[in-house]
């Protein structure tokens, strides 16, 4: 892979250093944590940064943590790291099933969480999961912290609320009260390194106030309000998931690119959200499909 671009890049040893860096800088700065995305944008010129900040070594933004309600993710922290998290699989499971659907193996091991997040892609797997599980963005820089709602995180195709001088540092993510089934449906044209041309994250808590959110269907990832609504405190009778379904179209907006057609997206949103709902459905009752099982 060859780059033919001309950039700063600095290696800083603690999260001060990179505070530092970043709000000394005025140009354009990005910053590089596991760059399955960057690396690509920088050999395709897409992006062409003065400076870029290695951020891998920094301990301060490792880690998965248990904070009771709540489980924290730091922004080093790898998909493949998630995969194989006790804690995660025990408490957030479709953090789990989405990161195993995530490119490919190789991929996994590199990727972060935060990073998918930050690169802001319509297609971004871990958008629609955070936004079932209503996840908080925490940042931080010279000028002090922020906690950001998921819902508020995404403005636009690869862009996102983060400001100048400011570095995610964890992604908090609360846990259901009670349990909760869930599910993440990807459709793709093949296995491996394949964006995703559709996502579907649907959570189930006891209570069935359902949530469900599209990735890859509109300008940034999407929750389902309207399907929300109608599903709230229901049970899942065949009447009920066809109206569902029928508000699909109002909820999301495909495009037709290389990967697919935008009605292909549309009908395929459809099957994945009665599949999805089934599972999740399935899952809160404790005889649902094994979380990791292809729905597609």
């Amino acid at each position: 892979m060859t780059i033919a671009q001309v950039f700063d890049y600095q290696r800083p040893d603690t999260l001060d250093e990179v505070l530092q860096i970043l709000a000394d800088h005025r140009g354009d700065v990005r910053v590089l944590a596991g760059g399955t995305d960057l690396v690509a944008w920088l050999r395709d010129e897409a992006v062409a940064p003065d400076l870029v900040v290695d951020i891998k070594q920094i301990e301060d933004l490792t880690g998965i943590f248990d904070e009771g309600d709540a489980v924290s993710i730091g922004s080093l922290v790898t998909f493949a790291e998630l995969i194989d998290s006790e804690l995660v699989v025990t408490r957030l499971p479709l953090v789990s099933e989405m990161s195993g659907w995530v490119a490919s193996t190789g991929i996994r091991h590199r990727a972060t969480l935060v990073g998918n997040i930050c690169s802001a892609v319509p297609s971004c797997d871990a958008g629609p999961t955070l936004l079932v599980y209503g996840a908080v963005v925490h940042t931080l820089s010279t000028d002090g912290a922020r906690r950001i709602p998921i819902d508020e995180w995404f403005l636009g195709p690869r862009r996102t609320a983060l400001r100048q001088g400011e570095i995610v540092t964890k992604v908090v993510v609360p846990v259901p009260p009670g349990g909760h089934g869930a599910s993440y449906l990807r459709l793709s044209r093949y296995e491996g390194e394949d964006l995703a041309q559709a996502g579907v994250a649907v959570l189930a808590p006891p209570d069935h106030r359902f949530r469900v959110a599209f990735g890859a269907v509109a300008p940034t990832p999407v929750r389902a309000r309207r399907i929300e609504t109608l599903l709230e405190g229901a049970a899942l009778e065949p009447t009920l998931v066809a109206q569902a379904i029928a508000l699909v179209a109002e909820e999301v907006s495909p495009i037709t690119d290389i990967r697919a057609s935008k009605e292909y997206r549309l009908r395929m949103c459809e099957v994945m959200l009665q599949r999805g709902l089934k599972a999740a459905v399935e899952r809160l009752e404790g005889n649902g499909p094994p979380y990791g099982t292809n729905l597609m």
